[in-house]
C-alpha cells in the first residue's frame, strides 16, 4: 500500500522537528530539513512503483512472444520484478 504524499510530507516535518528538538542534529538556518527528508522519503516510497512501471514496459515489448508461448502475464511480472530487485539489491 502506497503512502499518500501529504502523509509523507507530514511525516518528514515531524521527523525534522523531532531531531532538532532533541538536539540530535544541527541544521543550518538556510536548510529546509523537512523538505530534504521529504525528497528522500518520497523517492524511496515510490521505488516499487518505478520498478513496476519498468516491468510493465519490458513485458509490453515481449507480449506477442508471451502469447505464443502461453506465458502468464502475472507470473512473468512477478519473476521479472523479483529478478530486477535482486540484481539491483533493492529492498521493497
Amino acid at each position: 500500500m502506497a503512502l499518500r504524499r501529504e502523509y509523507v510530507r507530514l511525516l518528514s516535518v515531524k521527523v525534522a522537528e523531532g531531531l532538532q528538538k532533541q538536539e540530535m542534529i544541527a541544521v543550518p538556518e538556510n536548510l529546509d530539513l523537512a523538505e530534504q527528508l521529504f525528497q528522500v522519503m518520497d523517492k524511496e516510497i515510490n521505488l516499487e512503483h518505478r520498478i513496476d512501471e519498468e516491468v510493465r514496459t519490458l513485458l509490453n515489448q515481449y507480449q506477442d512472444q508471451m502469447r505464443q508461448s502461453g506465458a502468464s502475464y502475472q507470473e512473468m511480472f512477478k519473476l521479472i520484478k523479483n529478478k530486477l530487485v535482486k540484481e539491483r539489491k533493492l529492498v521493497l
